[in-house]
């Protein structure tokens, strides 16, 4: 995939996007788009010099050599990291994120973001891509807008940074039941830092009977005034038990001191989750989809 080539509709490269046009983009879909604007932040702020990896698409281009350039209009943006993540895409932008994917062949953890653009790019490179272990087509995105039908639980708490080893095994026990692997099959360490991260930021909050932890849910994606919970677990001998709504009540009054808007995303077939997530005051507002490699 050449960059800027060609006429119409063009692929920019992640050091050529401008800064100004993507948060302008990143803005039209705030609650969609947290953990690209979280991250995009990060490596801007970060001390390395290098441009986060956010393609953009422009039907506009560059000045040509020895002529007055003219500004970058970006039409689409989206992440390609090691998850894909698509921002705002057209069908054009889908062709040119997909074969632009195609060129790199480089394996993926997922795509995942708005329903329409995922799909249509995971149906673009299908054909000649790696087979996935996943596709959720439906991924309800919500957010919380009314009030809970429970009070919040006053056990729920932020984790100490103390206590990531009784965290660890919580995180992982929700990541396998998730995704259906174990979160160390690639070595422990990028995991463990992640966890030990949203503990040191608290953004992980907990419920903790006997030094166990009974009650999981983190912040995993932040930013401006969005986040995003991610990672709900109740342990399960205490399923069933009345806890989630509560729970996740009190999560979300804490969340709220630092992003009024709290938001999430659920697969359309965990229904458990989503009368939980109703009962504590979530309305849908999009689609999500995630495909898992």
């Amino acid at each position: 995939m050449r960059f800027f080539a060609g006429s119409g509709p063009r692929l920019v490269p992640p050091h050529a996007v401008p800064a100004g046009a993507l948060e302008d983009l990143l803005a039209t879909r705030k609650v969609a788009s947290a953990f690209v604007t979280e991250n995009v932040a990060t490596f801007r702020t970060a001390t390395s010099g290098q441009s986060a990896p956010v393609v953009g698409v422009t039907d506009g281009g560059r000045g040509l050599p020895g002529r007055r350039s003219t500004p970058v209009q970006l039409t689409g943006a989206c992440w390609v990291g090691s998850n894909v993540v698509p921002v705002v895409l057209d069908d054009a932008g889908i062709r040119l994120v997909a074969d632009h994917l195609l060129a790199q062949r480089r394996p993926r953890a997922s795509f995942f973001g708005p329903q329409r653009e995922v799909l249509a790019l995971w149906n673009a490179v299908q054909p000649r891509w790696f087979e996935p272990f996943a596709v959720r087509e439906e991924q309800p995105l919500m957010v919380a807008k009314r009030h809970s039908d429970s009070a919040p639980h006053p056990e729920v708490r932020p984790a100490d940074p103390s206590e990531v080893a009784e965290v660890l095994p919580a995180s992982a026990a929700m990541f396998e039941e998730e995704v259906g692997y174990s979160p160390f099959v690639a070595g422990d360490n990028g995991y463990v830092r992640r966890v030990s991260r949203l503990i040191e930021d608290q953004r992980t909050f907990v419920v903790m009977r006997d030094g166990r932890v009974v009650f999981k849910a983190d912040i995993g994606a932040a930013a401006g005034d969005v986040c995003q919970i991610q990672g709900v677990w109740v342990a399960p001998e205490h399923r069933g038990q009345g806890w989630a709504v509560p729970c996740m009540t009190a999560v979300v009054e804490a969340a709220r001191r630092r992003w009024p808007l709290v938001s999430l995303y659920v697969n359309s077939y965990n229904r458990a989750a989503l009368r939980t997530y109703h009962r504590a005051g979530f309305n849908r507002v999009g689609t999500f989809a995630t495909v898992l490699f």
